[in-house]
């Protein structure tokens, strides 16, 4: 059974779904026909980052980053690495960084010091979930989906040491299992 090392279900697909229509939206009216270059960070970000690219009503084109600063780890490890670049030139365009949690804050602040450098005509984050008390540095999400708890959670393309991606809910992971 796929739910054995869950500890609770903290947010269903149904929701997901829902939150990610009204950020879609959010967004499509904040930028009023602009077009977009939208940067998935992978691979947590990928459900969510396919769900909501398929919502937002404008021009987007879409790249990827992969970035690491947890290892196999279930805590940031404050120093971030570049994995895979992005290839689309994104001067003078608007940027949406798409992740899946805003947690220590080190990721985003890092990767959006460097994407400003390139000098993007915007620079937003969407990110799934936001878990602020964990927050280490000076970053918000401008398009949050859902603020939660200081719990370790896994599915809906977040994982545990490349486990519980494929999960449709965003789920609370036992502590037994990352102890």
């Amino acid at each position: 059974m796929k739910y054995r090392d869950i500890e609770k279900v903290l947010i269903s697909a149904d929701q997901i779904n829902k939150r990610t229509d009204e950020i879609a939206k959010q967004i499509t009216e904040d930028l009023k026909g602009e077009d977009v270059v939208m940067i998935c960070i992978l691979r947590g970000a990928t459900l969510f980052f396919a769900d909501l690219v398929r919502k937002v009503d404008t021009s987007v084109n879409f790249d990827f980053m992969e970035v690491s600063s947890y290892g196999s780890g279930t805590a940031s490890s404050g120093e971030v690495r570049i994995i895979k670049d992005i290839s689309t030139p994104i001067e003078n365009k608007n940027v949406l960084i798409v992740e899946d949690i805003i947690d220590s804050g080190h990721t985003l602040s890092y990767l959006k010091r460097i994407l400003k450098q390139r000098n993007p005509k915007s620079i937003k984050i969407a990110s799934l979930l936001d878990k602020p008390e964990r927050r280490e540095t000076d970053i918000k999400g401008d398009y949050v989906g859902f603020v939660i708890p200081n719990v370790f959670v896994v599915g809906y393309g977040l994982d545990y040491d490349e486990k519980y991606r494929n999960l449709p809910d965003v789920c609370v992971l036992k502590p037994e299992v990352y102890a």
